[in-house]
């Protein structure tokens, strides 16, 4: 049967963007990684009355009213639960994709956001600020599952040739994600006292739309190959995501990788740290994953009122600077998106943190010198624009990618284990810490984030190689001098000698 379906779809290799490949990059986009970006920026506008309303709380449960140093801390701890719980969620995306797959998780995990949504929507009319901090966290398992889950699904699904393109398809997402929040902040919209619960719920309408068309989508092809072993399965989805393209070829690639693999069960995250083999890969996965959350594009999504009060910026104007900068993030995402598979990941990625570092210091010197010279606000927004284009077009998205592009199938879930949990470590820091910082240290925290946004792109360049246009045996085999490992240790079987599968339905050992 498998032999049937093969020859009767033996065609040229099929290059091109079909509707189904772009149906399931955005359906799984569209409630996944867009409520990542939405929840990020949306607790930005109501801020004052999301403290108004746990110091009316308190003053009426407890007779007792906070002084504004604890209405902050609560309020950070608000903003910062939610990386809380995108990292536990995130330790839980290796046990969850091996057991459901790549999509069964993406749509078994959206029973979050309706429970997070619910006791966001509900917490004022039940007076319990802990509804709020709860929510938060609960929504944040979700988007610490699906950061990681996206990009593998597309990344896995997609042809080598526009594994880029569909790769960033979730970093657009997420950057419509921020602009929705920031839009529907504005007080002529939903950023009135009487509505910000509601604002915070929203997040259940994309997932219900997701819901409705995302099951009837296949499951991962190397998925079902590799780990299931299922030939007919693999097929048909193969099939489904490129009806005109070579599956024999797609087939044989993936029985390659099978083959090159010491096991065919997913190893643990000890096993990958101590895996020799992918030594600079994991290096390369914590230097990125980290270096995008410190590059300090997290504290301008969190506090963005703040620092454009703090540039001198009217107030009344403040709400619609922000939904600007909402539209440059998507502009930039869209940008890099369509360029990548022209450009490439390196020079987004180091461009793009280039960029960052040296608008972080115009930040600094502009806000020194503005009470000396007026004009430098507007030198300071521009360089808050700066940071947020530069990290949209490259380092926004490019670290999902590569973390799937770096390693083969057996080690892919334990990386995006690591790479999610330090990423969301990094998100809490920047959350709760930055408004401690920028008290302390005043413009020159900036300086900070520029340190760090040099050294990722230092890095990038010495280290990590082009991966554009490669297969995933390939990209191993690039690091593999790097890592002090033959060549011939990457294409053999390890503890386990696999023979080509007889007929690709069965497997035996030599």
């Amino acid at each position: 049967m498998a032999e049937e379906l093969l020859v009767e779809n033996n065609g040229k290799p099929s290059a091109h963007l079909t509707k189904p490949l772009l149906a399931v990059a955005f359906l799984a986009s569209f409630g996944s990684s867009m409520l990542y970006g939405y929840n990020l920026a949306v607790v930005n506008s109501p801020a004052q009355y999301i403290k108004d309303f746990y110091n009316e709380t308190m003053v009426e449960r407890y007779d007792w009213a906070p002084d504004e140093e604890l209405l902050t801390v609560l309020y950070s701890v608000t903003v910062s639960i939610f990386a809380i719980g995108g990292m536990t969620g995130a330790l839980l995306v290796g046990r969850l994709v091996t057991k459901y797959g790549r999509k069964g998780t993406l749509v078994r995990s959206a029973v979050l956001v309706f429970i997070g949504g619910a006791l966001m929507g509900f917490s004022r009319a039940c007076g319990m600020p802990v509804m709020v901090i709860v929510g938060r966290f609960i929504t944040g398992v979700h988007s610490g599952i699906c950061l990681s889950v996206v990009p593998m699904y597309l990344g896995e699904i997609a042809p080598k040739t526009l594994r880029g393109f569909l790769g960033l398809v979730p970093s657009i997402h997420i950057c419509l994600g921020v602009f929705l929040a920031q839009v529907l902040g504005l007080s002529e919209l939903l950023g009135k006292e009487e509505y910000w619960p509601l604002l915070l719920s929203l997040v259940v309408f994309p997932t219900v739309i997701q819901l409705m068309f995302l099951p009837w989508f296949p499951e991962s092809p190397r998925y079902l190959l590799i780990e299931k072993g299922n030939i007919e399965a693999t097929i048909a989805a193969l099939k489904w995501y490129s009806p005109k393209g070579n599956i024999q070829a797609e087939v044989d690639e993936m029985q390659e990788e099978q083959r090159s693999l010491s096991s065919i069960q997913t190893i643990s995250v000890w096993g990958l740290l101590r895996d020799r083999s992918v030594r600079w890969q994991v290096i390369t996965i914590v230097v990125v994953n980290i270096g995008m959350q410190l590059s300090g594009i997290d504290a301008l999504w969190f506090y963005t009122n703040d620092i454009f009060k703090n540039a001198g910026i009217p107030e009344p104007h403040i709400q619609y600077m922000t939904v600007a900068t909402g539209t440059i993030e998507v502009i930039s995402g869209m940008l890099g998106c369509f360029t990548i598979e022209r450009l490439g990941r390196r020079p987004l990625m180091i461009g793009g943190f280039l960029f960052m570092g040296l608008c972080c210091t115009g930040i600094t010197v502009s806000v020194l010198l503005q009470t000396q010279l007026s004009f430098m606000r507007y030198i300071s927004v521009g360089c808050v624009v700066g940071i947020i284009a530069g990290f949209c077009i490259g380092p926004a998205g490019v670290p999902f990618l590569i973390t799937a592009e770096l390693f083969k199938q057996s080690h892919r879930p334990a990386a995006y284990t690591v790479a999610g949990c330090l990423n969301w470590m990094s998100n809490f820091t920047i959350g709760f810490l930055f408004p401690f910082l920028e008290n302390a240290t005043g413009p020159y925290c900036y300086l900070i984030f520029c340190v760090v946004c040099l050294g990722v792109a230092v890095y990038t360049s010495f280290v990590i190689p082009e991966t554009k246009n490669k297969t995933f045996m390939e990209i191993s085999q690039m690091f593999a001098a790097r890592n002090n490992i033959l060549e011939e240790d990457l294409t053999s079987n390890g503890h386990l000698k696999m023979a080509m599968r007889n007929g690709y339905g069965t497997l035996r050992e030599k």
